[in-house]
C-alpha cells in the first residue's frame, strides 16, 4: 500500500512513472523479495524522488513486481527519476527493469485500510506505455515526450517507435527514451508483433520530436576591420555577431557560435582546416571599413571541402543603409546555399531592433564592451549601462539595448552593492518590446531565484534555455538557479556549458568546485580548480583588484594543496571588495 501523502489528494494532472521487474514470476519467493529490496534501494536513492518526497509531491504505490511513483510539478521528474534509476541499475547485473511514463489524470480513492491511494487514467496508460517495453527501456507516451521536445536538454533523446495498437483495440503512441548511460536503445521486441496505426502520422511526429539534420553548417570568422582604427574594431566585430544571429534563425542551417568563431579572431586562418576543425561544410570571411559617414563590406562564402568561393560581393553603401545591408548578405548566403527561406525565418531576419542607426553603434559599442570585459568588473557593467542608456534615449524602443542593460545591473548587483534593483525593470521593459530575448528571460529568473521566487524562476530560465540553449548568460543563471535550490548535481552541466562558452568566465569554474567537491569527486575538483586558477590569473594581469577573482582563486589554491597562497589571496580579496 502507499504512504499517506502529506496534502489531501485532489483530481489533477500527474506525471507518472511506472516501474516493474522483468521476469519476477518466475523467480522462488526470497528472489523474489530480493529483487524488489533491491529496487527500493535504487529507487530511493534517486534525487528526483528524494526532493519530490521531501516536498510532499509524490505518491508511492507498490505494485507487487514494482511500483508506480505519482509526481505533480513537472513531466521532466518521471523522466529524470527513470534515468537515475536505469543509472543506478548498472550495479546490479541481472536485475532488468522497465519503465513507462505518462501524464494524465489521478483521482484519489479510499483503499480497504481506509488510507488515500491514487487511480486513474493516468496511472493505467503509464502501466500501457510500459508494457510495450523490454529490461533496460524507458518508454514514454506521446503525451509526455511532446512536452519534453520544448526543452533542448531533452530532444537528441527521444526516439519515435510509432503506435501501436494494445489488447482491446487502445491505441498508444510509444517513444523510446535514451542516453549514453541510460535506457535502452534497441527496439521493444514487442513492437515488431504489435499492430503498426497511422505509419505516416507517426513519422510526421517523428519530424517534431528529431527535426532533420540541416544539410549546412557554417562558421562566420571575424569580419576584419580595415578602418585603420581600433577603435571601429568594436563595428565589425558587431557586423558579424548580427550575421551569425540572422543566420542561425535559418533551421536549414547549423551555425557555429559566435564564442568559438571569435576564437580564430586576429589569427591567420586556413579555411579548409577551420572547416575539419569545427567539422562545418562552409566558412564565411570578410572585412568591414567605416569612414566619414560610408560602410564597405566584403564578405565570402567558402566550401570548406575544396577552399572554392560559393559567393562573394562588395557593398559599399551610406551607413544609414547597415540594416538593409545586413538583411542583403543573410539572404545571398541562403541563396548561394539554395536554401529555402520559411516566411517566419525571412520575417525574423528583417526584424531589427532598431532603425536609428546612432542608437545601433552605441548598442554595438555597449555589446564589445560585454563580450571583451571580464567579470566582477564593475566599470564594464556601469560603461555598458552609461552606453545602453543613451541607445534607448535616442529610440525607448531598442529592446536589445534594454536587455543589454538588464545584464549589466544583474552583474552589478552581484558583485558589488549597486545595480539598483538588479536589473529587473529594465528586463520587463526589453519583455515588453520582444518577448524572444532569452537573457532578460535569463534576468528575472536570477532576480526571482534570489527573492526564493523558485516556480517563477524555474518558468524563466525554461524559457530563457528555449529561446537560447547556446547563451553563455543563460546558462550560467540556469546553474546558479539550480545550485541556489541545492540541486547541485543538475547545476553541473549548466555550469559546465558555461565555462566553455566562454573562456573568461572564472566564476563557473570556481561553482563547478563546489559542485564536485559536495558530490564527492575530487579529481572533477581538482580540474575545476586548475581551470579557475588560470583563468583568474588572466584577469588579475589585466585587473589587479578583481576581488571576485582573487576569491574564487583562492578556493582554486585550497583544492590545489597551497593554503599559504590560498590564504595570501583571500586576504586581499577581502580589501578591494569585501563582497565576493
Amino acid at each position: 500500500m502507499s504512504e499517506e501523502p502529506k496534502a489531501k489528494l485532489r483530481l489533477e494532472i500527474a506525471h507518472v512513472l511506472f516501474i516493474d521487474i522483468v521476469g519476477y514470476s518466475t523467480r522462488l519467493t526470497d528472489e523474489q523479495q530480493a529483487l524488489v529490496d533491491q529496487l527500493n534501494q535504487v529507487v530511493r536513492g534517486s534525487d528526483e524522488f528524494q526532493k519530490a518526497s521531501a516536498m510532499g509531491r509524490l505518491m508511492k504505490i507498490p505494485t507487487g513486481d514494482g511500483m508506480a511513483l505519482i509526481f505533480y510539478n513537472s513531466p521532466e521528474q518521471p523522466v529524470e527519476c527513470a534515468v537515475e534509476i536505469s543509472r543506478g541499475l548498472r550495479g546490479h547485473p541481472g536485475f532488468g527493469v522497465r519503465m513507462g511514463v505518462h501524464s494524465g489524470p489521478v483521482s484519489a480513492v479510499t483503499d480497504v485500510n481506509d488510507r488515500i491511494n491514487a487511480a486513474g487514467v493516468g496511472i493505467n496508460l503509464a502501466q500501457r506505455v510500459m508494457d510495450c517495453g523490454d529490461a533496460g527501456h524507458i518508454l514514454l507516451s506521446k503525451r509526455v515526450a511532446e512536452d519534453l521536445q520544448q526543452n533542448g536538454r531533452w530532444r537528441p533523446s527521444l526516439h519515435d517507435l510509432g503506435e501501436v495498437e494494445m489488447k482491446h483495440g487502445e491505441r498508444v503512441h510509444v517513444f523510446n527514451f535514451y542516453t549514453e548511460d541510460a535506457g535502452n536503445s534497441e527496439p521493444p521486441k514487442k513492437m515488431p508483433q504489435a499492430k503498426a496505426i497511422h505509419r505516416a502520422e507517426a513519422e510526421r511526429s517523428k519530424e517534431r520530436i528529431e527535426p532533420k539534420r540541416a544539410r549546412f553548417s557554417i562558421c562566420v570568422l571575424p569580419f576584419a576591420n580595415m578602418s585603420g582604427d581600433r577603435e571601429q574594431e568594436y563595428f565589425s566585430d558587431g557586423i558579424t555577431e548580427d550575421i551569425i544571429t540572422d543566420l542561425s534563425k535559418v533551421s536549414a542551417l547549423d551555425i557555429i557560435s559566435r564564442n568559438t568563431a571569435f576564437t580564430f579572431k586576429n589569427k591567420p586562418v586556413d579555411v579548409r582546416q577551420v572547416a575539419a576543425q569545427l567539422r562545418v561544410s562552409h566558412v564565411l570571411e570578410g572585412s568591414v571599413r567605416k569612414a566619414a559617414g560610408r560602410v564597405r563590406i566584403t564578405a565570402q562564402l567558402i566550401d570548406g571541402s575544396n577552399d572554392s568561393h560559393l559567393w562573394a560581393e562588395r557593398y559599399d553603401r551610406d551607413l544609414n543603409d547597415i540594416f538593409a545591408l545586413q538583411d542583403e548578405i543573410s539572404r545571398a548566403i541562403v541563396d548561394a546555399l539554395k536554401v529555402k527561406l520559411l516566411p517566419e525565418e525571412k520575417k525574423a531576419i528583417e526584424r531589427r531592433g532598431t532603425e536609428n542607426v546612432d542608437a545601433y553603434n552605441l548598442y554595438l559599442m555597449a555589446r564589445e564592451s560585454y563580450a571583451t570585459g571580464f567579470e566582477g568588473d564593475g566599470r564594464r557593467n556601469e560603461t555598458i549601462i552609461r552606453l545602453c542608456r543613451r541607445a534607448v534615449e535616442i529610440d525607448p524602443n531598442y529592446a536589445e539595448a534594454w536587455a543589454l542593460i538588464a545584464m549589466a545591473e544583474m552583474l552589478l548587483r552581484s558583485n558589488s552593492s549597486g545595480g539598483g534593483d538588479g536589473g529587473l525593470t529594465a528586463a520587463e521593459r526589453a519583455l515588453e518590446l520582444n518577448a524572444d530575448l532569452a537573457e532578460a528571460h535569463a534576468v528575472k529568473a536570477r532576480i526571482f531565484s534570489e527573492e526564493k521566487r523558485h516556480e517563477e524562476a524555474s518558468r524563466e530560465i525554461e524559457t530563457a534555455l528555449r529561446l537560447d540553449p547556446e547563451s553563455h548568460q543563460v546558462n550560467k543563471c540556469a546553474a546558479l538557479l539550480r545550485f541556489r535550490q541545492q540541486r547541485l548535481k543538475e547545476s553541473v552541466p549548466y555550469f559546465e556549458k558555461a565555462v566553455a562558452l566562454e573562456e573568461g568566465d572564472f566564476g563557473s569554474a570556481g561553482m563547478l568546485i563546489t559542485c564536485y567537491t559536495a558530490l564527492g569527486n575530487p579529481e572533477a575538483a581538482r580540474r575545476a580548480a586548475e581551470i579557475t586558477l588560470a583563468r583568474a590569473e588572466k584577469v588579475l594581469a589585466r585587473d589587479s583588484n578583481n576581488g571576485s577573482a582573487m576569491g574564487h582563486g583562492s578556493d582554486a589554491l585550497a583544492v590545489l594543496g597551497q593554503s599559504e597562497r590560498a590564504k595570501d589571496w583571500m586576504a586581499r580579496a577581502l580589501l578591494p571588495s569585501p563582497t565576493i
